[in-house]
């Protein structure tokens, strides 16, 4: 069940209530006065959709062989998570590489390739979030040595930020009226409205390198959105 919560923000800027002098011509008598203000709106939504990096690094003495060993480990892994029901197209190679192993050199030598390694990712999108845990587990049984991060999204965010926008709007008005009222002037029609980068994009949660603990305890938390506008009113 999704939870929305409707905050409103205390962060607001004036940037400034501008007074547009003119020339002395009787033509100009109908100079424009401006307010614009600045303000924020948010919504709270639980995610819904989890984004796992994971994959197999494995190590030999020639690159075929280290390509052989992580191909293999990667095959299991790959059928695995489809048997658990994870679809194909939920499933993307993220990352390949091929690169040597050098030995420590020695003071005044140079270092020696003594084998290479072989990296193979993948990100898998979990749309059931509630068998997060479960899936991570399975990762790690099925021979999954690098877990390097955990992204959690909402899937409706943009149509959720419309409502904070919405909110946004609203608060520039209200507090674009209480300092007009305050400048002995009234607010009239909208100049200008421009929207400034939004928040709420995935919200990483770093993994370690290692084996996955039986039973891994996930939080989803919640995700905050946020709208922010800057709005232009005539002033009458």
């Amino acid at each position: 069940m999704r939870i929305l919560t409707y905050l409103a923000s205390p962060l607001v800027a004036v940037m400034a209530l501008a007074v547009f002098a003119t020339s002395g011509h009787a033509d100009d008598t109908d100079a424009r006065r401006s307010i614009t203000v600045s303000a924020t709106g948010s919504v709270s939504a639980a995610p819904d959709v989890a984004r796992i990096d994971s994959g197999v690094t494995a190590e030999a003495e020639t690159a075929r062989a280290a390509l052989d060993k992580n191909s293999a480990a990667m095959k299991k892994i790959i059928a695995g998570l489809k048997e658990g029901g994870i679809d194909a197209k939920d499933i993307q190679t993220s990352s390949f590489r091929i690169e040597p192993r050098y030995t420590r050199a020695r003071e005044g030598q140079a270092s020696v390739i003594d084998g290479y390694r072989v990296i193979n990712q993948v990100q898998v999108t979990v749309h059931d979030i509630d068998n997060l845990g479960e899936i991570l587990d399975t990762l790690s049984t099925l021979g999954a040595n690098q877990m390097s991060g955990l992204n959690f999204e909402v899937s409706t965010a943009e149509t959720l930020l419309d409502e904070a926008r919405k909110e946004a709007v609203a608060n520039a008005l209200r507090r674009a009226k209480l300092f007009a009222d305050a400048a002995g002037a009234e607010v009239g029609e909208v100049l200008q409205i421009s929207e400034s980068a939004v928040g709420g994009g995935p919200r990483p949660m770093a993994m370690a390198r290692t084996a996955m603990a039986e039973s891994v305890p996930i939080e989803r938390g919640t995700e905050l959105l946020q709208a922010n506008v800057t709005i232009t009113w005539a002033l009458k």
